[in-house]
């Protein structure tokens, strides 16, 4: 039966006009946990709130797995994988950022698909994961109707997903959870999937679990049953992604012969290897971040959020990129970075040439929107071809515009700069930086042989 409890409270109901439908929604509380019903009629809802209650003010205990009376269980089926993940799902949403949201709805879209208790009937694979896309977003779910072939599909998983007492069987819930971690180590179309997402999708399916222990639908978290070995995922930088700076100012020329385009986003670019910026923290630089920017010598900038892609699914606005606190730090917490003095030159070239956007935005488009992914990736492309070698070009050198920020932490690192410095300057802890940069330390290793040699030599 699972945990029980009588602490029940329950909220007015809350109606939602959206576009297209009306969203009735039933909110209450059991054991200091929110449950939420939607209908399409408020008569529905009331009906349905006043069961709840009626079985509350009779003494009647609540499932603390379900969120309904226990006598309501005799005649409900039990709780089936499907409908555990979208209890899960609802649970983390507001404290989760939204790349963490994807990050688990992709590996319970995943795992989902390992355990279907049929394939005959089944929806098209590409129907049944829209249709997971539709409903481990939140936002999208309370406030959108499904399309008519996604709300087929959701319907059929209500029903053909496994129970969750099927993870507790001998044998049967060793082969299930087995099953999940070989579904999460491939892709879509059979291949073995790269390490570290595997095991991304194996911490966020973990976590499922102890959230299942914890609200009594598990007894044990049957991850920790299986013996499983994960994936060796890589930890540091590889060298030949690494660009030199003769190379980093021929790719800087190509991006500003780049059409229309291009000119816009040297700066863009600029920012990543002369100043180690992710590309979330530059396309959310603000003329306010600028503290100084002198026409000769070193500048200064401060940083104070950052705006990572997520997509419009998984954010509370509903926009593909949501302003938050820098990566790794509290909500108010700031960063300063040097500016090198050819980067100022380019940050005072691009505003005087382009200006600023709205609350003073630094790189904006030809017509003063957000600079998106698919403009600055292709400029990026077409300039590497432009500016590498053949060699170079078929090389893993600079293969994303993030290798741009490991070419300036290497840089920084190999000019002699302490470590604890240009872990403060990038927006790293010290033991990261090293793990990470390790391979990229160059020109140490002839002074470490001739100390081995004097302290060796007869």
């Amino acid at each position: 039966m699972g945990k029980t409890t009588f602490s029940v409270r329950f909220w007015a109901i809350k109606t939602y006009k959206g576009t297209r439908v009306t969203t009735h929604t039933v909110r209450w509380i059991v054991d200091g946990r929110e449950w939420k019903e939607p209908f399409r009629t408020l008569a529905h809802a009331e009906s349905f709130r006043a069961q709840l209650m009626t079985a509350a003010r009779q003494g009647e205990a609540f499932s603390i797995a379900t969120g309904r009376p226990i006598s309501w269980q005799r005649e409900e089926t039990v709780l089936t994988w499907f409908t555990f993940t979208l209890s899960y799902v609802e649970a983390k949403w507001r404290y989760a950022a939204p790349n963490h949201r994807r990050g688990i709805a992709e590996a319970l879209i995943d795992a989902t698909e390992a355990l279907l208790t049929k394939e005959n009937g089944a929806p098209d694979t590409a129907i049944r994961r829209a249709a997971l896309r539709w409903a481990y977003s939140e936002r999208v779910r309370d406030t959108t109707e499904p399309p008519r072939d996604l709300a087929m599909a959701l319907k059929w998983l209500e029903t053909n997903t496994v129970p969750m007492t099927a993870f507790e069987e001998p044998g049967k819930g060793a082969l299930l959870t087995r099953g999940v971690l070989d579904r999460i180590s491939r892709t879509k179309d059979g291949r073995t999937a790269a390490a570290n997402t595997a095991n991304r999708k194996r911490m966020s399916l973990n976590n499922a679990m102890e959230y299942a222990v914890e609200i009594g639908a598990l007894p044990s978290n049957p991850l920790k049953a299986v013996k499983w070995v994960k994936p060796r995922t890589l930890t540091s930088v590889d060298p030949r992604v690494v660009i030199n700076v003769e190379q980093a100012r021929r790719f800087l020329a190509a991006v500003q012969r780049r059409g229309t385009q291009g000119p816009r986003m040297k700066a863009f670019f600029g920012l990543m290897y002369f100043a180690a910026l992710r590309p979330e923290e530059v396309v959310d630089l603000r003329l306010e971040h600028l503290v100084n920017l002198p026409e000769n010598g070193w500048g200064e900038m401060r940083l104070t959020h950052a705006e990572p892609r997520a997509g419009s699914r998984w954010t509370n606005s509903g926009k593909v990129r949501e302003r938050r606190a820098l990566k790794h730090r509290a909500e108010g917490e700031t960063r300063g970075v040097p500016i090198h003095p050819e980067l100022s030159a380019m940050l005072r070239e691009h505003i005087q040439e382009f200006g600023t956007g709205a609350n003073g935005r630094i790189f904006i488009g030809p017509r003063g929107g957000l600079m998106t992914d698919r403009a600055y990736l292709k400029v990026f492309h077409e300039a590497r071809a432009d500016a590498f070698t053949t060699t170079e070009g078929g090389s893993p050198l600079m293969a994303v515009p993030y290798d741009l920020r490991h070419a300036c932490v290497s840089t920084w690192l190999n000019a002699g700069v302490p470590a604890p410095q240009v872990a403060e300057w990038a927006g790293h802890s010290v033991n990261v930086l090293l793990r990470v940069y390790a391979k990229c330390i160059h020109g140490q290793q002839g002074e470490a042989m001739r100390r081995i040699w004097d302290a060796t030599k007869s």
